[in-house]
């Protein structure tokens, strides 16, 4: 019997109309509620197959999202995305 696995996302949201995940940032748009901000947000990772599963609410209004999705059989959750760094040229 095989186990069920699961894959995460951590999706951080501010009280200003940004949401980041993994350095990526969507801004909310000119004239754009933020409940409908939030539920294009949302409903594009429920499409992605995404399951929003806790939050984290930070202060000043700011709040990690926890999403899981189920694995396939044989499949291996995304990498982590890598911290850009810059390099400043001597």
């Amino acid at each position: 019997m095989a186990v069920q696995r699961f894959e995460y996302k951590v999706v951080y949201f501010d009280f200003r109309g940004r949401i980041s995940v993994e350095g990526d940032e969507t801004l909310i748009q000119d004239g754009e509620r933020m409940t409908a901000f939030g539920r294009r947000v949302l409903n594009n990772l429920g499409g992605q197959g995404w399951e929003l599963v806790g939050i984290q609410h930070q202060p000043m209004g700011a709040a990690f999202h926890i999403f899981k999705r189920s694995l396939a059989e044989g499949q291996e959750p995304e990498p982590a995305k890598p911290i850009k760094t810059e390099t400043t040229p001597l």
